[in-house]
């Protein structure tokens, strides 16, 4: 019977039984095959990788202040640790619930030490005559000068030892709900992962971008600066022609009016570069040195810029963050099966395995082991329509699962594509802007000139040093653009990663 027991323990931890979940098919069609091309959109690059997830964020961000502040940022992120943490969490969530298909086996032991008097077990009772004296109670006492005993107790001590080793309310799981539970379990500690790294691809690209963002503010601090010196050799010039008579009020103060606007300018830029510093110092988790902060945002590319345009869609199924919705779509099918289980009787053993005796040294000898045994089984028949709800519940977040899992291919199909847009007119853009900006800069030089030799009017040279301020702000705005559409699209495509 013993080794019944002990075969019927083994072969429950081993048993596997069958999985009601549903069959597992990866939603398609959520998105075209294929990024729209042609347009606005770039043509083909020869040298563009082929996988932009083999392109590490090193390889990828060309300046070496950039990449030292992002392993920087890598290492003292906050964000990064809760979501680290959270990964951890969800390990040991997994690690719990899979626990729940093996048997805890527990080891006791215990001694009880007790007495049992005599008198509670049974006595003696009689009557006795003679020549002495009469007894009662215990027993009779007879002949000449006898004695007869009376209320006299003894008792017996008793000691007891046993040791245990045994099973409690193990499920066996016939119908696949713990299989189910732990699987379900798994691919939430999956999704948590991928939601790690997407966090780690989103801190790399918010870095970069910051960085960059605060370089574009430097040069415009750098061109409202070098514009307000000559705002300020216009304005004494004509507040001394207007002293003399040579100029009206009206043009002094047109000349002031451009000087204060470019006064502002520089203290709104001086402003927003502090709160640049303070944006990329949370990102870095840390105070960011001042040797490692950007300069002026030149030509000069801060970043790699030979990134793949001709891909097809699957690309975004290696998305951390499409990956983390297929998890969690996979866990709600888990659940499912889980479920549908709960509609099965669930059996249940109990079970131990020991040795008792009155002594300690008479523990493991012959004959003293003990067993038990205590399998169970309950089968639901009437529960209000608790696992009927469940299984409904199950099911509505499945299918919840799955809208959540398209929408997120077709959010990440709608941000690459954006992306490719840009990047296919951003270049032309840069190119006008930068030779609208040298033909602003030399009309405003002439129109100074005629205006000194009297052949334009003062209002015509205000209007194209204007001109030429504000062309200057949009080419520094426009190199920003092309700066973080490249990292905008490296983000998107999952690149960042090594």
């Amino acid at each position: 019977m013993k080794t019944t027991l002990v075969a019927l323990l083994v072969g429950a931890s081993l048993l596997g039984g069958c999985n009601l979940a549903p069959k597992y098919i990866r939603p398609a069609g959520a998105a075209p095959e294929s990024f729209p091309q042609g347009g606005a959109y770039p043509a083909p690059r020869p040298d563009a990788p082929a996988d932009i997830a083999l392109v590490g964020w090193r390889d990828f961000f060309s300046d070496p202040r950039l990449a030292s502040v992002i392993e920087t940022g890598l290492a003292n992120n906050r964000d990064l640790r809760i979501a680290a943490a959270n990964v951890l969490q969800a390990r040991a969530q997994f690690r719990a619930q899979r626990a729940n298909q093996l048997p805890a086996v527990n080891a006791s032991g215990s001694a009880t030490y007790t007495n049992f008097p005599q008198g509670a077990i049974g006595g003696g009772a009689g009557a006795g005559t003679g020549g002495g004296a009469v007894g009662g109670g215990g027993g009779v006492g007879g002949g000449a000068g006898g004695v007869v005993g009376g209320n006299t107790a003894t008792s017996t001590d008793i000691s007891i030892y046993s040791a245990n080793v045994g099973i409690s309310a193990f499920e066996l799981d016939l119908f696949g709900r713990l299989q189910n539970l732990s699987r379900a379990a798994q691919e939430q500690y999956l999704a948590t992962q991928e939601a790690a790294r997407t966090a780690r691809i989103s801190l790399i690209a918010e870095i970069g971008t910051a960085w960059t963002t605060m370089a574009s503010d430097q040069e415009q601090l750098r061109i409202a600066r070098e514009t307000l010196k000559t705002f300020q050799q216009t304005l004494d010039l004509t507040r001394a022609q207007f002293r003399i008579g040579v100029a009206s009020e009206l043009e002094s103060r047109q000349a002031e009016t451009n000087f204060e606007g470019a006064r502002s300018d520089v203290a709104t830029l001086t402003a927003r570069i502090a709160q640049d510093q303070n944006a990329l110092n949370l990102l870095v988790g840390t105070t960011v040195p001042a040797e490692l902060l950007p300069g002026p945002l030149g030509a000069e590319d801060v970043t790699r810029d030979s990134l793949p345009s001709d891909l097809s869609s699957a690309v975004l199924l290696k998305r951390p963050d499409v990956l983390q919705a297929e998890h969690q779509l996979i866990a709600q099918n888990a659940n499912i099966g889980a479920a549908r289980a709960a509609f099965f009787p669930q059996i249940s053993l109990t079970g131990t395995l020991g040795t008792i005796g009155t002594a300690l040294g008479n523990l493991f000898r012959s004959g003293s082991y003990t067993y038990n045994a205590a399998p169970s089984i309950g089968l639901p028949i009437f529960d209000g329509g608790r696992n009927r709800a469940n299984l409904d519940y199950a099911k509505a977040s499945q299918q919840a699962a799955v809208a959540t899992y398209e929408k997120t291919i077709q959010t990440a199909f709608r941000e690459v594509a954006d992306a490719l847009a840009q990047r296919g007119t951003i270049v032309q853009q840069i190119d006008a802007q930068s030779r609208r900006t040298e033909a602003a800069r030399v009309a405003a030089r002439l129109s100074e000139a005629r205006y000194r030799a009297g052949v334009d009017s003062f209002l015509t040279s205000l209007d194209a040093q204007r001109s030429s301020y504000a062309a200057q702000q949009q080419l520094a705005s426009a190199r920003l653009a092309r700066i973080t559409n490249l990292i905008e699209l490296y983000r998107s495509l999952g690149g960042g990663l090594q």
